[in-house]
């Protein structure tokens, strides 16, 4: 795995404990740099839309910020903590509709348990109720946030 991580052919996104502030040394997530390499990388390979998703925004996050992280509460996992080179932080969750009640409510649970007041984002592919506010918490078209000048 140090091979295809030091050839740059995919990036490690570290587990970070969100409520202890620190790096978790086990439970890496990997993410590639060209998501077409999904296809030689996996036999039973299949349009999964939400992995290429999360994969995308992963890189932009590596691109607008210092530290990407995948977090986790006392339970539950955020797909993404992002942190500045003033240690700020931006919590982001990321699926490709949550047009489904089940599945916004799922979404939203890891962010619900942060009890910081840093900005927390849900970004998913929907275009109906698109910009809404759950408690703080923003929603956000991924095509817009990709777009965004930062």
């Amino acid at each position: 795995m140090n091979g295809i991580l030091e050839s740059l052919l995919m990036y490690e996104a570290k587990l970070y404990d969100i409520h202890g502030r620190e790096i978790v040394r086990s439970n890496s997530k990997y993410y590639v740099v060209d998501p077409g390499l999904r296809q030689l990388l996996l036999p039973d390979y299949q349009e999964d839309y939400g992995h290429i998703i999360e994969n995308i925004v992963y890189l932009e996050l590596k691109r607008r910020y210092l530290n990407v992280y995948v977090g986790q509460t006392s339970k539950l996992e955020v797909d993404f903590v992002a942190l500045n080179n003033r240690n700020e932080t931006r919590y982001f969750q990321v699926a490709l509709t949550t047009l489904d009640e089940n599945v916004l409510a799922r979404e939203l649970c890891p962010l619900k348990e942060i009890r910081d007041s840093y900005p927390k984002y849900l970004l998913t592919m929907d275009t109906f109720n698109k910009d809404a506010n759950y408690d703080g918490i923003q929603k956000k078209n991924i095509l817009d946030w990709l777009l965004e000048k930062d």
